[in-house]
Parts: C-alpha cells; sequence; structure tokens
C-alpha cells in the first residue's frame, strides 16, 4: 500500500491502521506549510530577523527538524534519548540557540534537505510503529509534570503541534521579511 503526503511517497508497513496513514498524512501537513515560507529565499534572507525575536525561517526550519529528530527518538528510546534539562550548561544553552539560526556555514538548501531526510525516517518509523499506545515517562524538566509518560501518539501530535506552531513563526517572518505568506 502508498499513499502520499505533502512532498513525497510514503510506503505504509504491514499492519499499519489508518490511524498511522492519518498521523503521517498530519505530519506531511504541518511539514508542507513551513517548508512552503522557505520557497524563493536566499541563504541571507533565510537568515534575516524581521521581528523583535532571533527566530528567522531557516532557523526555524533547522530547529523543526532538530526537534523532529529528538521526539522521534524518544518514541524508540524513551527519556534516555532527550537530554536531561536540569543539569543543562551555559554552553548547553548557547549552542540550544544556534539551534534557531542559520549558521554562515549552513545553506538553506541544506537545512532543507535535512529536514527531509528526518521527515522520512519519521514517516517510516510511524509506519511501522506495532503499538501506537506504547509510552515512555518524559524526563524530569521544569515543563513536563512530574511522573507523565506520553504515548507514541501523544509524541507524534506533540510533533505536529510543534511543526504547525513553527510553521506559523516562519510565515509572520517570511510575511515581514517581503510580504509574501504562505496561505492567503
Amino acid at each position: 500500500m502508498s499513499e502520499t503526503t505533502v512532498g513525497y511517497p510514503v510506503s505504509a508497513a504491514q499492519g499499519a491502521t489508518a490511524e498511522h496513514t492519518d498521523l503521517i498524512a498530519a505530519l506531511g501537513a504541518a511539514r508542507h506549510f513551513l517548508r512552503l515560507t522557505a520557497r524563493g529565499l536566499t541563504d541571507d534572507q533565510a537568515r534575516q530577523r524581521t521581528t523583535v525575536s532571533e527566530l528567522t525561517v531557516g532557523g526555524l526550519i533547522k530547529h523543526v527538524s532538530a526537534m523532529e529528530r529528538l521526539w522521534a527518538a524518544f518514541v524508540v528510546d524513551g527519556p534516555a534519548a532527550l537530554p536531561d534539562f536540569n543539569s543543562f550548561t551555559e554552553a548547553d544553552h548557547l549552542a540550544r540557540q544556534d539551534e534557531f539560526r542559520l549558521l554562515p556555514e549552513e545553506t538553506l538548501a541544506g537545512v532543507l534537505h535535512a529536514y527531509e531526510v528526518v521527515a522520512r525516517a519519521t514517516d517510516e518509523l510511524v509506519a511501522g510503529l506495532p503499538d501506537l499506545n506504547a509510552g515512555h515517562p518524559l524526563p524530569a524538566a521544569p515543563w513536563f509534570t512530574p511522573g507523565e509518560s506520553w504515548s507514541a501518539r501523544r509524541t507524534l501530535l506533540h510533533i505536529v503541534a510543534e511543526t504547525t506552531q513553527h510553521a506559523g513563526h516562519a510565515d509572520i517572518v517570511r510575511e515581514a521579511l517581503d510580504g509574501q505568506k504562505s496561505m492567503g
């Protein structure tokens, strides 16, 4: 069975349900709108801030790619896949800030390609998950409820939500850059 999500075909693994397919489609749609904000931009434009925040179109794509990779690893490996948020050093915080920037040696084409690789890996993971209810405890962090666990389904919905939220941020940055909008 083969379906097409926004951007590329995805093969559903044996045993994949309609819910698996729906999750892949939701991820594909959210990714599409984030990538759409980058259409026609140069590397310099993709690095440009247009609001008081540090957010840029290229940096947002880079961040979402990193977060999707991290949360997909959580689905497989549990809390060991996530950093120890409570022991972040200043260097960790600085590195995290670079995750939101398209650095001088990086290109928009490069981060878009990396995002495509991450997206395909996540879609393959989702298609092959035997149980969307299987979950893991979240690591200790100020923003997680102590003792909370997330199922694979909940984690994938988090990836969809984060991608959609950042697609909106990118749309605002892009519109302030040159008047282009993803929709409307």
